[in-house]
């Protein structure tokens, strides 16, 4: 009977099918296409379904093409038949995708498309004047068929295809958005009226086309929204933003129904994936997009019970902040969440219904918003559904907050002060505030608070570390009253300091507690706390010391929550600059731990104690590192803690095993087992060095500077004291303070010496290259006062130690470390009195000059370039050697001046260096035959160094070009060469005041003219004399219109404009010396220009000077008598040019600044 029925039903198709192809064909003048229809198929409409099941899949695919064709091609028709052709048609072909799976092709998928989008623009624009919910059912079926047949053949379809597809939804949703607009505004005003049934009704249906379209947006862009065209992606952006923009025109969202949960995580979630792969700046839809996002901070919670249960994720009992809600208890069976899925579907669906609308196959009306994954154990029961389904819709707006975040940084810093609190953060009355922080802090859904805080860390982690740091706290902004923006940020700040410290206080869950030390990372990093109040930092750093010596409850997590919170601290200690109430609060720790040795708590305690956890290298390594910043930010204090630093690292040495391979020292790193790796090894020598150069100290490359250049009275007060980044951070002491860090630098020698002797046959030679590297750099961190102190052994160990490495260690790394310290001891005084020892350091550091690493070379070139600046300045000092050996001085110069004219021929880093050691070897070496040490005795070596020096000009950076102008200057002191007399000084002088005129760059103009004040005479500017005054005067005219490069030169102009007089004075001062004519008449014709130039240069003498100049008049008297002297040098011009005039106003004027 089954097959006999089967076989019924199969020829009942075939000829329903054959004669609609056949009426069609011939159909003139005949009944319409509706009406054919229905006389031929929709009148037997369910037995055609039960028949495509025992049809060939390739028919049954070939007729509904054929149908849809028809039915989308036939004249358009607003009455009863086109609504109805359309019904059946939409049922039909979604009832048969149920039981045959389609094959067709890309053609026939843009037929299926095209079809139903055409029937959807009927029914939702052309037939959108009738009430009837039941037009909503059939655009139902068509979205719910096409998303069954892109899940069925995904990834079998093509780019294009996928185009086609997100045009289609989009369309759905434009065509839908109107009366969307229409029914959710007045959906709000009518809830609870009686006469509002109907349109509810309505309003759930269309809610569900909205959600379903959405969701099939967000899969196809989950599928393939990287291959997507940028136009798609916009248009998509621009649809959802109408939608949002819908949900944002009211104050509150609906929260009246599952239902609206759902199309809330359907439309969010769709957002996310489309936010996750953006294409163009979403710059225009940002500020829209978060005001609709922040109305889902608070989905679900404004309209339930206040929370007074205890605080589960926290430590105490807190009526404020509940970590979770609380569940009630149901004591029903035990039932899987798809089974109660199920029963939810049973119930919903034994409520009165529109038979109209639903009928028996709509079991597909909630299956695409809802899965089950939707319900787990952990959820609850079925009451609690509508608590889950708003803490998603929560979680998912937070997470489109990321995307936003990161999609458009930039534009997404505008929307700080909307997204977080400015006071108050902690007030109970604020926890349905729409801001990140009431998420974080009072959210019942832990997943929600991860969010919030995944959300806070990507803010932070933006462009945040630079708008930040306009960011000031003021105390005294009243409420309500206009905030400067910056004042708004400072606040900002302080509320986020304020809630993250009293979360890591209290919170006991192990994934938040890492999110927070996470968020607390960035936030310590883009802080300006010399703008915040002064006691949140100490506040933060003793709220970190507690927790970390609390600990964390969670054993299996507690070694890395702990290094979270160690390395927080390791971030503000090493802020800076450093604040004084932190160096008070250490100071204050030494204090109490030399009285009360027994009873030692505090900040520096703590982290020693942590350190010495060897069984947990992370944990050590981390405390560690905080003690380097201490040692690095707070070198005062470090001297009271040496004997416990020295016993920890040593415990460290003693501890590792240095017999084990390299390779197992590499991959250990960081083991738990009880293996001390590399890394801790050198971040325990790391703070030794770091505490000895504290101990000691140490501030930089100590320069012997007798330089002539900053020796005048107009840049004296310009001269900038150089940063070391290698070098503790002092601070600004008064003489007492002075002295007694004498006393304290003194001591250092001890410490030294312990360090040596104790610790360093652990290191030097360590199998480990890593830990070499950073045994040789505690070398570079030396003192001349510390190293003078040791004894000669000592001594003599350092510097073999150093060329050892330089020479014979296998690794780059080493070696580079071993220059930088032959650099730094090389400037020591004594050693560079020493002809040995600088020979055997110049051996060394000219053989790293040629290996194949840069980095190696860019050490050994600074090293080469120290050097030749320390034998500048002892050259006269050398211990000579017999006369058999009397050129061997003679090969020393030629060798280190062949070695920096190689290095010229390098990159820019090397080349720079290479510039300064041929300025500090061109001061000094004699270029003509002598019995001078310093002699070369060729003039042939002169000219090569000018012309890589003038090569290097064209060829190199800024710091080159800087370089290039200083050795210049050098060059014109060297009192043995005549510049007159060489064929080279016109092109350099030129090139000077190039330099001078066109630089971008204040600091190499600044050089340029210096170099052009050097030469004493007229004679030695030679023919270039008159060039340089005219230049300097031309440049002096018009220096008010120069235009900035950037604005960070605008710190060097006033430097550049006090040079620049120095230097105009000087060639002024030297003009009656010169015979040269044209330039006498070029002065009396800028005899106007000049005149006004020292009235406003006689006028400045009289302002307000500085310190200097009121504890000592010399340099007020220094000013006057150069003014003085070029103005007598013109009245002596103008006078020679009979121009009697204008040489009385400049005697007048002479007169007057005495």
């Amino acid at each position: 009977m089954a097959t006999s029925s089967a076989t019924t039903a199969v020829r009942s198709w075939r000829t329903a099918f054959l004669t609609l192809r056949d009426e069609t064909s011939s159909l003139s003048g005949c009944p319409s296409v509706s009406q054919l229809l229905h006389d031929v198929l929709f009148s037997n409409l369910q037995s055609l379904v039960y028949a495509a099941s025992d049809l060939p899949p390739h028919e049954v695919t070939s007729d509904l093409l054929f149908l849809l064709e028809l039915v989308s091609n036939a004249p358009p028709r607003d009455g009863e038949d086109s609504t109805l052709t359309f019904t059946h048609t939409c049922h039909l072909v979604h009832g048969i995708l149920q039981r045959v799976s389609f094959e067709f092709n890309s053609s026939s998928f843009n037929l299926i498309l095209n079809s139903f989008q055409s029937i959807i623009n009927f029914f939702l624009v052309k037939a959108a004047t009738k009430s009837s919910a039941t037009r909503f059912k059939p655009v139902m079926q068509c979205l719910e068929t096409t998303r069954c047949l892109t899940n069925v053949y995904q990834g079998k379809f093509s780019p294009l295809e996928i185009v086609h597809l997100v045009k289609f939804v989009l369309h759905a949703l434009e065509c839908s958005h109107a009366e969307f607009v229409c029914l959710y505004n007045s959906s709000a005003t009518q809830r609870s009226t009686a006469e509002s049934g109907k349109r509810l009704h309505r309003y759930s249906s269309l809610w569900e086309v909205q959600a379903l379209s959405i969701t099939m947006l967000g899969e196809a862009f989950s599928r393939a929204g990287s291959s997507l065209p940028v136009d798609i992606w916009q248009s998509t952006i621009e649809v959802l933003r109408k939608v949002i923009d819908v949900i944002a025109s009211k104050s509150v969202l609906g929260e009246d129904s599952i239902l609206s949960s759902r199309f809330y995580s359907s439309l969010l979630n769709c957002l996310h994936v489309v936010l996750t792969d953006s294409k163009i700046s979403l710059s225009d839809h940002v500020s829209g997009f978060v005001t609709a996002l922040r109305l889902f901070f608070v989905y679900g919670l404004t309209s339930r019970p206040q929370f007074t249960f205890p605080a589960v994720g926290h430590k105490e009992v807190s009526p404020n902040l509940p970590s979770e809600e609380p569940k009630k208890i149901d004591h029903t069976p035990y039932r899987p969440p798809h089974l109660r899925k199920k029963d939810r579907l049973n119930i919903k669906q034994s409520k009165p219904q529109d038979h109209r609308i639903f009928s028996d196959d709509d079991s597909f009306t909630m299956n695409f918003m809802s899965s089950d994954s939707d319900y787990s154990d952990s959820d609850g029961s079925i009451k609690d559904t509508n608590s889950v389904q708003s803490s998603k819709v929560r979680v998912a707006a937070l997470v489109c907050l990321q995307d936003l975040c990161r999609a458009d940084p930039k534009s997404f810093t505008t929307q700080w002060t909307i997204l977080l609190p400015t006071n108050d953060v902690l007030r109970p009355s604020r926890k349905f505030e729409a801001t990140l922080m009431t998420c974080l802090l009072f959210d019942p859904c832990l997943k929600a608070r991860m969010a919030s805080a995944s959300t806070l860390a990507a803010m932070l982690d933006g462009p945040s570390t630079v708008f930040l740091q306009v960011a000031e706290y003021k105390e005294s902004i009243k409420c309500g009253s206009f905030m400067p923006l910056s004042t708004s940020y400072g606040h900002i700040i302080m509320q986020l300091h304020n809630g993250i410290i009293y979360l890591i206080q209290r919170e006991t869950h192990d994934r938040l507690l890492a999110s927070l030390f996470k968020i607390l990372m960035p936030l310590i990093s883009c802080t300006p706390y010399s703008r915040m109040p002064g006691e949140l930092m100490p506040n933060l750093i003793i709220s970190l010391r507690a927790r970390i010596e609390e600990g964390f409850p969670l054993k299996t997590d507690q070694t890395g929550l702990l290094v979270a919170a160690i390395s927080c601290l390791t971030a503000a200690l090493s802020t800076s600059p450093a604040p004084v109430q932190v160096k008070q609060m250490f100071l204050e720790e030494v204090s109490a731990g030399s009285v009360e040795v027994d009873k030692r708590t505090g900040v520096l305690f703590t982290l020693l104690q942590c350190s010495e956890r060897l069984a947990s290298p992370a944990i050590c390594f981390e405390s560690l590192q905080a003690l380097r910043a201490v040692s690095h930010n707070y070198p005062n204090i470090m001297s009271s803690y040496w004997q416990q630093v020295s016993t920890i690292v040593f415990k460290i040495l003693k501890a590792a095993s240095p017999e084990v391979p390299a390779k197992a020292w590499k991959g250990h790193v960081g083991n738990t087992a009880g293996f001390i790796g590399e890394k801790v090894v050198t971040a325990a020598i790391r703070v030794l060095d770091e505490s000895l150069r504290a101990i000691s100290g140490f501030k930089g490359t100590e320069d012997l500077l007798d330089d002539k250049l900053l020796d005048n009275p107009f840049t004296s007060d310009c001269i900038r004291i150089k940063n070391v980044s290698s070098a503790p951070l002092y601070e600004q002491e008064s003489s007492e303070d002075i002295k007694e860090s004498a006393k304290a630098f003194q001591s250092g020698s001890e410490q030294w010496s312990e360090m040596i002797e104790k610790h360093m046959p652990l290191i030097l030679q360590h199998i480990s290259s890593m830990v070499r590297t950073a045994a040789v750099t505690c070398f570079a961190g030396i003192t001349s006062s510390v190293f003078f102190s040791l004894l000669k052994e000592t001594q003599e160990f350092i510097i073999s130690s150093l060329i050892d490495s330089a020479l014979h260690d296998e690794v780059a790394s080493v070696r580079s470390a071993a220059c930088r310290a032959i650099g730094v001891i090389s400037c020591f005084p004594q050693v560079s009195q020493s002809a040995e020892i600088i020979d055997k350091y110049i051996h060394a550091v000219e053989i790293n000059t040629h290996d194949p690493l840069v980095s190696v070379r860019i050490t050994a070139s600074w090293a080469l370039a120290n050097i030749c600046d320390s034998i500048r300045h002892c050259i006269d000092d050398f211990a000579f050697k017999p006369s058999i050996d009397s050129n061997a001085n003679s090969h020393l110069m030629a060798s280190l001046t062949e070695s920096a004219l190689n290095l010229t021929k390098d990159g820019d880093k090397i080349k720079s260096n290479a510039v300064r050691g041929l300025g500090n070897l061109s001061r000094f070496v004699k270029y003509t035959s002598s019995s001078h040490p310093a002699s070369l005795g060729d003039s042939r070596w002169l000219e090569r160094i000018v012309q890589a020096l003038v090569s290097c000009v064209t060829t190199g950076n800024v710091k080159v070009q800087w370089n290039v102008c200083r050795a210049l200057s050098n060059l014109f002191l060297n009192e043995t060469i005549n510049l007159e007399d060489m064929d080279w000084a016109p092109s350099v002088f030129s090139i000077l005041l190039l330099l001078l005129r066109d630089s971008s760059n204040f600091k190499i103009r600044i050089q340029a003219a210096a170099a052009l004040a050097v030469p004493s005479s007229v004679s030695d500017y030679g023919k270039s004399f008159s060039d340089v005054v005219q230049g300097l005067e031309h440049i002096l005219e018009n220096l008010g219109a120069d235009h900035l490069s950037a604005p960070s030169s605008f710190k060097y102009r006033v430097a550049l404009q006090k040079q620049l007089t120095s230097t105009m004075l000087h060639v002024l001062s030297l003009a009656s010396s010169s015979d040269h004519q044209p330039l006498k008449d070029f002065l009396v014709k800028k005899s106007s220009f000049l005149e006004e130039w020292f009235k406003v240069l006689c006028s400045s003498l009289g302002e307000s000077t500085t310190h200097l100049e009121n504890e000592n008049n010399s340099v007020g008297n220094q000013k006057k008598e150069m003014i003085s002297k070029a103005m007598r040098s013109l009245i002596e011009v103008y006078e020679g040019r009979k121009q009697f005039a204008v040489a009385k106003k400049f005697e007048m004027m002479d007169s007057g600044i005495w």
